[in-house]
């Protein structure tokens, strides 16, 4: 059983948070965000890529199916409405 750290969140530490937080204070992008943060939303497609989902049900399938390990590297998943929501599909 893997006792470190998930390849996704060793992949996501090259992104620095400060810069991330600086684009969306800059753009105001978590104005009227409840739950669904401009970070989460970032993870959830960051991840849809890297597992090469071509759909929003495939990548909300993905986000169901390891629900703890996905909480351990850092996604807090999102249903499809919200993802279409955010994403303007």
């Amino acid at each position: 059983m893997n006792e470190g750290r998930t390849l996704f969140s060793q992949v996501m530490d090259f992104l620095p948070a400060h810069e991330f937080g600086k684009c969306v204070d800059r753009y105001d992008a978590n104005r009227r965000i409840r739950r669904f943060s401009c970070h989460d939303q970032f993870l959830c497609m960051a991840f849809a890529q890297l597992t090469y989902s071509e759909s929003l049900r495939e990548t909300e399938t993905c986000h169901r199916s390891p629900g703890s390990r996905l909480y351990h590297a850092g996604i807090r998943g999102g249903k499809r409405a919200g993802l279409a929501r955010h994403t303007g599909l």
